[in-house]
């Protein structure tokens, strides 16, 4: 049929245009539908970083005040470098970490006594984020590597928090036990539902 018969029949023309318009309406449904999926699960996956990272550096500062126990919690310290939201990482890797970090070596040069031993883990977080290499910090850090470091690290201080309080029970029972096991629970959960989803 040439585009002149097209043009005077109209049934066909009108046929072939609601075609097209039905065609672009569920094109248009499913890019809804699609940018809705991802950006739920996008915006699930950023909240569960910013929980895990509040939970980590909770953890620290519970560890570096009452809750001295025998796990490496300064396992905390690679945690919050891979799990930290961009937007802060961002913040500590330009001028204002390095600031920090300067001060930071500063005040251990020269006045060792003034350096608390609480002060030094969040100092090696600051010196690790500005010296980092950008495979390190770049790459692996916004990939899976970064998700299984997190992942086992997790897993890992979960189990030494159930071992140290005598058991799955008594973990929720004891006092501080909710907070911590709670606080722990949420550095598992961000990886496995940023590497699932």
């Amino acid at each position: 049929m040439t585009f002149t018969a097209m043009r005077r029949d109209h049934g066909t023309l009108q046929a072939m245009v609601g075609s097209d318009l039905n065609e672009l309406a569920t094109a248009a449904k499913n890019l809804v539908n699609h940018t809705f999926m991802l950006t739920g699960l996008g915006f699930g996956t950023s909240i569960l970083e910013w929980i895990a990272s509040i939970a980590a550096i909770y953890l620290l500062v519970l560890d570096r005040t009452n809750w001295k126990t025998n796990m490496l919690t300064s396992l905390l310290i690679p945690y919050i470098f891979f799990s930290l939201p961009s937007v802060i990482f961002g913040l500590f890797r330009g001028d204002v970490g390095k600031w920090i970090a300067f001060v930071a070596v500063v005040v251990q040069l020269f006045f060792p006594k003034h350096f608390r031993e609480w002060f030094e883990l969040p100092a090696a977080l600051i010196l690790l984020i500005v010296v980092a290499p950008g495979l390190i910090a770049g790459t692996f850090r916004d990939n899976w590597v970064g998700l299984v470091i997190c992942l086992l690290i997790g897993c890992y201080l979960l189990q030494e928090h159930i071992r140290a309080s005598g058991g799955f029970r008594d973990a929720f029972t004891k006092a501080h036990g909710i907070s911590n096991t709670l606080g722990i629970i949420a550095l598992v959960v961000f990886p496995v539902w940023a590497l699932a989803f």
